[in-house]
C-alpha cells in the first residue's frame, strides 16, 4: 500500500473507541501496518477485520493501559510482529461522571486519572523508549479541549486530567526530541460520539443544541480527528514539536 506511512509500524491505543478506530484505519489507509490496542476484543477484532479486508495489515492487543507490564508488553507484540515501530497514538481515555468537585466520587477520580493520565505517561514511558533506541519515531496523545483550553462544571476529573497530558505532552516533547522523537498532542471539542449527548439526548437533539453551542454548527467527525493526527505523525509536520493542537469549531477561538 502507497501513502504517507508506507513501510512504517503504527501503534494506536484506545482503538476500539470512536477516534482510536477511525485512526488505526487511516493509518492502515495510508499504508501503515497498525497494531490496535484496547480493552474491547470484539471491536478490536472489527477494526483489524476492516483493515485485512481492504489490503492492510493489522493485529489486536488486548492491554489495560494502566499497567507498566501490559504496556511493555503492547509495545513489544507491535515490534515483533512488524519489527518495528514508528508512530504511535494514544487515544484511550475514559469520561467518568459529572459532579460537583466537593461530591465527586474519590474511587472514580482515581480512575479517570489512571487512565487518562498514568495511562499515558506509561504508554509514552515504552514507546519512546524503544523509539529512542531505535532511530526516532512519533508520538501524538489525545487530550481534550476540555482541560486546559476550556471547562465544563461537573467534569473537574476529565479537566485535570486533559490538562495534564497537555502539560505532560510538552514536558515529554522538550525531553526527547534531541532523541528523535517528536510528540504533540490534539485537543478535539464535541465529536460524534455518544460522550458529546448529554443523558437521554438523542442525536438528533444534540446535533440541534450544537447548532448554537459552537461556532462551527456542528459536532467533528472522527475522520476530522483522524486526519489531525496523521498530520501530526507524518512527516508534513516535521518541524512540529511539543504543539497541542486545538480541534474543537471554534469553541475555545
Amino acid at each position: 500500500m502507497s501513502g504517507r506511512f508506507a513501510g512504517k509500524v503504527a501503534l494506536v491505543t484506545g482503538a476500539s473507541g470512536v477516534v482510536g478506530r477511525a485512526a488505526a484505519l487511516a493509518y492502515a489507509r495510508e499504508g501503515a501496518a497498525v497494531l490496535v490496542a484496547g480493552r474491547d476484543d470484539a471491536r478490536l477484532a472489527e477494526v483489524v477485520k476492516l483493515i485485512e479486508e481492504s489490503g492492510g495489515r493489522a493485529g489486536a492487543f488486548r492491554v489495560d493501559i494502566t499497567r507498566s507490564d501490559e504496556v511493555a508488553a503492547m509495545v513489544h507484540a507491535a515490534v515483533s510482529r512488524y519489527g518495528r515501530l514508528d508512530v504511535a497514538l494514544n487515544a484511550a481515555g475514559i469520561f467518568g461522571t459529572l459532579a460537583p468537585l466537593a461530591d465527586y466520587d474519590e474511587d472514580t477520580w482515581d480512575e479517570v486519572l489512571a487512565v487518562n493520565l498514568k495511562g499515558v505517561y506509561l504508554s509514552m514511558k515504552h514507546e519512546i523508549a524503544h523509539m529512542r533506541a531505535h532511530g526516532g519515531g512519533t508520538v501524538v496523545n489525545v487530550s481534550s479541549n476540555l482541560g486546559a483550553h476550556w471547562r465544563l462544571a461537573g467534569a473537574s476529573a476529565y479537566a485535570a486530567s486533559k490538562a495534564a497530558v497537555s502539560s505532560l505532552t510538552r514536558a515529554a516533547a522538550r525531553d526527547h526530541i534531541a532523541d528523535g522523537v517528536r510528540v504533540n498532542a490534539i485537543s478535539p471539542g464535541p465529536i460524534d460520539t455518544p460522550m458529546s449527548a448529554r443523558p437521554g439526548e438523542t442525536r438528533e437533539e444534540r446535533d440541534e443544541r450544537m447548532k448554537d453551542a459552537l461556532p462551527i454548527g456542528r459536532v467533528a467527525t472522527p475522520e476530522e480527528i483522524a486526519a489531525a493526527a496523521l498530520w501530526l505523525s507524518s512527516p508534513d509536520s516535521s518541524f512540529v514539536v511539543g504543539a497541542d493542537h486545538v480541534i474543537d469549531g471554534g469553541a475555545t477561538a
